[in-house]
């Protein structure tokens, strides 16, 4: 069974559950020299949604799942790889943080569009949502917080 890395709207319990109905909570990690950004547009949702850009000293905090073989398929089109809005590579992360604990992990990477909205008040409540429940670093909940959405 894959482990998934979710680090944006994919951290709220709910959400998950819902693509996922078998998904298991490992633990958080951290995705190191890493920065949370919003490089596309969401068609469903009407705003831009989460993505992870490569930035040296920065990291993205997140949730590990597990997640049964046979569920893999309707998570990727959730995420949008069949109209390749997104694209799933294994990357490492470190469990709790804890450089000493690494894991290999799959991760859904957007693939940019030009000029991408910001993202609206109820994306990024569940991005806060998962945040906040899976208790990631304090410090990580305030940069949250502090993402811009749409007026």
């Amino acid at each position: 069974m894959p482990l998934i890395f979710a680090y944006g709207s994919n951290m709220d319990w709910a959400q998950m559950r819902e693509r996922c109905h078998s998904a298991e909570y490992v633990c958080i990690a951290v995705l190191k020299n890493h920065r949370l950004a919003f490089t596309r547009k969401s068609i469903n949702r009407g705003c831009g949604v989460s993505d992870v850009l490569p930035e040296e000293g920065r990291n993205v905090w997140g949730v590990v799942y597990r997640i049964p073989d046979n569920e893999m398929p309707h998570l990727d089109s959730k995420e949008g790889i069949n109209s390749h809005s997104y694209v799933r590579c294994s990357r490492t992360v470190f469990q709790n943080g804890d450089e000493s604990t690494c894991l290999s992990v799959e991760i859904y990477f957007a693939v940019p569009q030009n000029n991408p909205p910001l993202p609206n008040q109820t994306y990024k409540d569940l991005i806060l949502s998962g945040a906040r429940h899976w208790k990631l670093p304090t410090g990580y909940i305030i940069e949250l917080e502090q993402i811009e959405v749409i007026p």
